[in-house]
């Protein structure tokens, strides 16, 4: 079968679109988080984090610039932890949401894959624009199916070790060597999972021939 040549800009441009959006929906949600409680406490963490979230979405309705998907899920997700977390005032509660809702996202990255719909491509449109020749292409669709099931079984992996970190820690040890630990596992294997998807993404795009710009 025959598709179209396609065109990519260099990763690192494409890299620059996307840093942006993963600075204000995943780096700056956390830095307000952690810099509150030290300074607050754990209940004025949660509510400026929340206000960040919907700050964050309220700005972008008003501009009438589009919302990422993920900004809707990251809002949803925030206000049943904030719920949940002022309820029972614990913070092994406001760590294991977050996991649970986790585990049902990489179900969903699963079902995503059997539906020929796989998530990854969804998300990464978020942040940045491929041609649609590209995301038409053969080999783009199969990739972006098994990346897809990739991140399905590292999500996984990740929140079930959170959870397990925050039961035990919970029990008799502390936060500070919980978040130490969680950390570092979740860096470790996220950030090994990153490195095959950009390597993967750079064979992909040698195989295209792509003409870099």
């Amino acid at each position: 079968m025959n598709h179209p040549p396609v065109t990519l800009p260099r990763l690192t441009a494409l890299a620059r679109q996307a840093a942006p959006r993963l600075l204000e929906g995943v780096v700056a949600p956390l830095a307000v988080f952690y810099l509150a409680m030290v300074v607050l406490g754990f209940k004025w963490a949660l509510a400026l984090t929340v206000a960040w979230v919907y700050l964050g979405v309220a700005w972008r309705l008003v501009k009438r610039v589009k919302v990422p998907a993920t900004m809707y899920l990251a809002a949803f997700a925030i206000t049943i932890r904030a719920i949940v977390a002022f309820w029972t005032g614990t913070w092994m509660w406001f760590f294991i949401q977050p996991e649970m809702g986790t585990i049902c996202i990489s179900i969903a990255f699963l079902a995503s894959v059997r539906l020929n719909r796989p998530l990854v491509q969804k998300l990464t449109l978020d942040y940045i624009h491929l041609p649609s020749a590209v995301l038409k292409h053969e080999r783009v669709r199969r990739f972006f199916a098994r990346i897809t099931l990739l991140w399905a079984f590292v999500l996984l992996m990740n929140s079930t070790l959170s959870i397990f970190l925050a039961v035990y820690e919970s029990i008799g040890g502390s936060l500070g060597a919980f978040m130490i630990m969680r950390t570092s596992a979740v860096a470790v294997i996220s950030g090994a999972a990153i490195t095959f998807s950009v390597i993967a993404f750079k064979r992909l795009l040698r195989r295209l021939h792509v003409a870099h710009t």
